[in-house]
């Protein structure tokens, strides 16, 4: 399911960060941030009464002010606007309704998304001060504190009226992939070899493709989407002002709506650290993966050059030792055609369901093979266990008291479910549950 994005715009210092932190934030429980590479905080997921959506904070809009920077704040912000599927326009109630306000209001009005027009900073809630916001033409203003968190509650109610006429549903018979990694991997090169087509602009340039572009094809009689996206960064080499990090939106977007992501790595650079933690976004995403190492052909290679390569995996995904790695080349089409078989492998692994008395069978094995932890005098007891979902493969494995858990074990019991059954490509999750629950 696509996730609907919010836009939070206006004049600088309305306190539209106050707002995104208050929503991002751990005061009201309706948000966790985005892992990895994005925690620099410009958006984050949030869900408000069964609604799920991105929430996108944006630079101050000045538009006499005609400095470097300021052009690219408004290139973001503009971006934001076009992207996002309801936008929150904030005012100062404080100071009242400015003309700045007004070239704003009338800049917004270009754009065909909903508008909900927030009056921030009346911490007093004085609805009259709010009178004068009529004269923008967006509908009734909302009084809001964002500071004291009065009225936030009201203005998402306010946001999930327009979230339920938007279709976020997708055909979920179409399989769906996304190609990600960092700019100029060969992601772009990569889609138009296995489409056939040159359906995506290929360019030497770093950073082509700005969003994430969706095409469907059909391979083995089955139906599947392709989505390339734009290539991501270490965030010290993004602009804090450049519209590169609202590409990032939609490559999360699309790693968070995809059944299968593919990293792509450029062979001549190695691996190096945004691609690992590229590919920790797409393990806590809990998505099946293929690694696919490109540009082959520009290796001095020998015969330990693979073996090389693997060695270096080893050691920097440790955390996802279930990896499944390729080695391509898009230039001379070498292994192209392996991707995907291995897409299709992993996507199996992660739909592959556990017979109840199969699986207890192999945790059986493994509990009189190793005791459970014993903690404070307490040793942990195991009852029983059963599957509760696929992609990723989920276990309940309930028990005496699950407090008495440690890491260690669960990583015990993980490998060997995977000694057991064939889940390479997909993280499991294992759940210690109280027998009560």
């Amino acid at each position: 399911m696509k996730k609907p994005l919010v836009a939070i715009v206006g004049k600088p210092n309305v306190g539209k960060s106050t707002f995104f932190n208050k929503v991002a934030g751990k005061k009201i429980s309706i948000v966790e941030d985005v892992p990895g590479v994005t925690r620099d905080r410009i958006f984050a997921d949030a869900e408000w009464c069964g609604y799920k959506f991105q929430i996108v904070d944006t630079g101050g809009l000045d538009f006499n002010n005609e400095d470097e920077m300021n052009k690219r704040i408004l290139e973001q912000a503009n971006l934001a606007i076009e992207l996002a599927d309801v936008i929150i326009f904030f005012v100062d109630g404080k100071q009242g309704l400015t003309a700045q306000d007004i070239e704003i209001a009338n800049y917004l009005r270009k754009s065909k998304s909903p508008k909900i027009l927030a009056v921030n900073k009346l911490d007093n809630y004085e609805l009259e001060k709010t009178y004068e916001f009529y004269e923008l033409g967006l509908g009734e203003p909302m009084a809001i504190s964002a500071e004291q968190g009065k009225g936030v509650g009201d203005l998402l109610d306010e946001v999930v009226k327009y979230l339920k006429l938007i279709d976020t549903e997708e055909n979920d018979e179409v399989i769906k992939i996304a190609l990600v990694g960092k700019p100029n991997a060969g992601k772009s090169s990569i889609t138009n070899r296995l489409l056939g087509e040159d359906r995506v602009v290929v360019s030497s340039v770093a950073g082509t493709t700005r969003d994430a572009i969706d095409s469907p094809f059909k391979w083995n009689n089955k139906d599947y989407c392709l989505i390339d996206t734009a290539g991501l960064r270490r965030k010290s080499k993004i602009e804090p002002s450049s519209i590169e990090r609202y590409s990032v939106i939609r490559s999360l977007n699309a790693i968070e709506r995809c059944d299968v992501a593919v990293l792509v790595i450029d062979a001549s650079q190695g691996i190096t650290e945004q691609d690992v933690k590229i590919a920790g976004l797409i393990h806590e995403q809990g998505k099946p993966s293929v690694i696919v190492v490109n540009k082959w052909d520009l290796i001095d290679k020998d015969e330990m050059s693979v073996k090389k390569f693997e060695k270096q995996f080893e050691v920097d995904l440790a955390f996802m030792k279930y990896y499944v790695t390729l080695y391509v080349s898009c230039e001379t089409g070498q292994r192209i055609g392996k991707i995907m078989e291995t897409v299709d492998m992993v996507l199996k692994n992660a739909q592959r369901e556990i017979p109840m008395a199969l699986f207890n069978n192999v945790l059986n094995n493994a509990i009189a093979a190793s005791e459970p932890p014993a903690k404070n005098g307490r040793r942990l007891k195991i009852i029983f266990g059963k599957q509760v979902a696929i992609c990723p493969p989920t276990f309940n494995i309930y028990c005496n008291d699950a407090s008495l858990v440690e890491n260690s074990y669960i990583r015990y019991i993980e490998n060997n479910l995977r000694r057991a059954f064939d889940f390479k490509g997909t993280p499991i999750k294992i759940q210690f549950k109280n027998k009560n629950d």
